[in-house]
């Protein structure tokens, strides 16, 4: 069977949150981290599910890593911390050895996490053009002779593009599917990238987990759409953003929606997670649109605790919100 590894976090005490095919997904004895000797890894074995985080930075901490599979795709995604509190994400297909990275902030963290495995870089994958996304783009195209790939629309904004891919293009990554979906907001040539075969979608900073990308070329009604487009999506889509931003968010949220029961549950686990410096990507469209206030502009508790209207629009209440986060 092929198998997958996907970034998430390790040694957490909470279950799986990705389910593929009615199967969580445990580790091996093999696999499990024999950091504190067998017995501690015996235990961890027995008591705890599993999910597991490929490379860590020293700005995020990141310590103490399994590596599980499910037999789903033959696509691994590695989470690769950047900068302070950035993601990037290395993709490798294990039928044709083939790499990309997803918004390489910068260069060492890649190059190091491709050295420790002798691997080659093919495709940078691009979601928009900030600096903080792209600024590794120059140097590992130059190592590797990767092809740059971005959208038209910022094809003259993102640093050594090839490929420029427009709206509903099918693009493959060697034998995967991958859909450019537009999401402007953020900025106006901001693109998400879905892998429908791998359950992945690459959102950049149009959406995080428990909140949404800063409105700075784009409009309310804009991130509007686009999040409504990610949100057609299945509910057990994995989201891959661009910023481990979760517990910050967190706190917002609930400052606007406090007896959201789901929420509530979720801020605990973050606040877990952040204490042990584990990451809280990838989350899921599940959850985010459970929790996350950006998908709940029609929530009463919402409206009420922000003075937005009944009567008033999406639009309007997401442009309240987004208003109320940044002044947080």
């Amino acid at each position: 069977m092929q198998t997958i590894s996907k970034a998430s976090c390790a040694m957490a005490s909470f279950p799986c949150s990705r389910v593929k095919s009615g199967l969580c997904i445990w580790p091996s004895m093999r696999q499990v981290c024999l950091r504190k000797g067998l017995p501690y890894g015996l235990f961890r074995f027995l008591s705890f599910p599993f999910r597991t985080l490929w490379g860590a930075s020293r700005s995020l901490k990141v310590t103490q890593f399994c590596s599980v599979t499910s037999s789903s795709s033959s696509l691994q995604i590695e989470l690769v911390p950047c900068l302070k509190d950035n993601y990037a994400y290395l993709l490798y297909d294990v039928d044709t050895g083939t790499v990309g990275v997803v918004d390489p902030s910068e260069s060492r963290p890649v190059i190091d996490a491709l050295s420790r495995k002798n691997r080659n870089l093919t495709y940078i994958l691009n979601t928009h053009h900030h600096y903080d996304h792209t600024g590794g783009n120059l140097e590992l195209k130059a190592r590797y002779g990767a092809k740059v790939i971005g959208s038209m629309k910022d094809k003259d904004r993102i640093p050594g593009i090839d490929i420029a891919l427009n709206d509903g293009d099918k693009w493959m990554f060697a034998g995967h599917e991958v859909l450019v979906i537009d999401t402007p907001g953020h900025t106006r040539g901001h693109i998400s990238f879905h892998f429908p075969g791998s359950g992945a979608m690459f959102t950049g900073d149009t959406l995080f987990s428990l909140s949404c990308g800063k409105l700075f070329e784009g409009t309310p009604q804009e991130m509007l759409s686009s999040l409504e487009r990610i949100m057609s999506l299945p509910d057990d889509t994995n989201i891959y953003c661009g910023h481990e931003y979760t517990l910050s968010n967190s706190k917002f949220a609930l400052s606007i929606e406090p007896n959201n029961e789901a929420l509530q549950s979720y801020a605990v686990q973050v606040a877990h997670l952040r204490s042990k410096s584990l990451p809280t990507i990838p989350t899921t469209l599940k959850r985010e649109k459970a929790c996350n206030p950006f998908l709940r502009t029609l929530s009463p508790e919402i409206r009420q605790s922000l003075g937005i209207a009944a009567a008033a629009d999406e639009a309007e209440a997401l442009r309240v919100i987004r208003q109320a986060k940044d002044d947080f």
